[in-house]
């Protein structure tokens, strides 16, 4: 249902009537030091195939998974790991009865703005959504973290190496 970009944007918390929580607990995990100064040689990022919608809740997801998996391989300091979509989108549905007597309590199409339900991020084709910062050795972990983070997306992705191939001879 939301998947598609379609329609005006609705990031105005005037007219919505409140905005659900954002459930991205953390932007910035692994060594945040160490990858401000640039120590890590190898950079990777995940890039959307396809212009969409990602819900907070799959941005999330993918987090998790990507954290989780990079952290076992290479330990809590050998990594630097970003997200660089916010979910400013706020998604709203109407809600419909159902059952008995539902045609007595429901409203239908009238006043059908709907209630916000979650955020979603924006996507458009070619937008990095998480990057992973790591040493040489660490590469395969990261690209197959970022492998599983992109099967909590709508959308295929792609994993680039963006800078450090060159550190990459004997591992690829």
């Amino acid at each position: 249902m939301y998947r598609q970009i379609k329609g005006q944007s609705f990031t105005r918390r005037e007219y919505t009537g409140g905005v659900p929580n954002n459930r991205i607990l953390r932007y910035h995990m692994g060594n945040r030091k160490k990858s401000e100064t640039g120590g890590f040689p190898v950079t990777i990022e995940l890039r959307s195939d396809n212009a969409c919608q990602i819900r907070d809740s799959a941005l999330e997801a993918a987090r998790q998974v990507a954290n989780s998996t990079i952290r076992e391989e290479v330990g809590a300091m050998g990594y630097a790991l970003r997200m660089h979509t916010y979910p400013h989108q706020i998604l709203r549905e109407n809600k419909q009865a159902t059952g008995a007597g539902a045609d007595r309590v429901s409203q239908g199409m009238r006043l059908s703005f709907g209630k916000n339900v979650g955020t979603a991020a924006r996507v458009q084709r070619g937008q990095t959504i998480i990057s992973i910062k790591t040493e040489a050795e660490g590469y395969l972990a990261a690209k197959n973290a970022l492998r599983k983070a992109s099967c909590k997306f709508p959308t295929p992705c792609t994993t680039k190496v963006v800078q450090g191939s060159e550190h990459l001879k004997g591992l690829v």
